[in-house]
């Protein structure tokens, strides 16, 4: 495992346990199809959510919640159609498109931010 997974499979652990916490149940983690991969599939309540984890290391080029872009949104959006055309349509909360971003410092506990409807 290069140091760059390492830091991403922390940021998605993190990201379990803050939705977690939050009342959230994980569906699936890593979830691929020929489209791409979802992050965290997770349920709140009777709402769908397709969660992108993003992790950082502390004063790198971008801050972890600035990385979501158009482009980035569009393809979460297909994503969330393969992920809902394999497993039986949209439950009755609709869908929801959430981003934790954790930004970890050199020393100290990360920090990790999750944003509601991001796309």
């Amino acid at each position: 495992m290069n140091a760059r997974g390492g830091l991403g499979r922390y940021g998605e652990n993190l990201a379990v346990r803050r939705l977690t916490e939050a009342g959230m149940t994980v569906l699936a983690r890593n979830w691929r199809c020929r489209a791409g991969e979802i992050d965290i599939v997770a349920l709140d309540g009777d709402v769908l959510v397709i969660c992108e984890v993003k992790a950082r290391r502390q004063g790198s080029y971008e801050h972890p919640m600035a990385a979501v872009r158009a482009g980035k949104a569009d393809r979460l959006r297909r994503l969330a159609g393969h992920w809902l055309a394999r497993h039986g349509g949209a439950p009755p909360g609709g869908v929801r498109i959430d981003l934790v971003g954790v930004v970890v410092p050199d020393r100290g506990a990360p920090l990790v931010e999750h944003v509601k409807g991001v796309a």
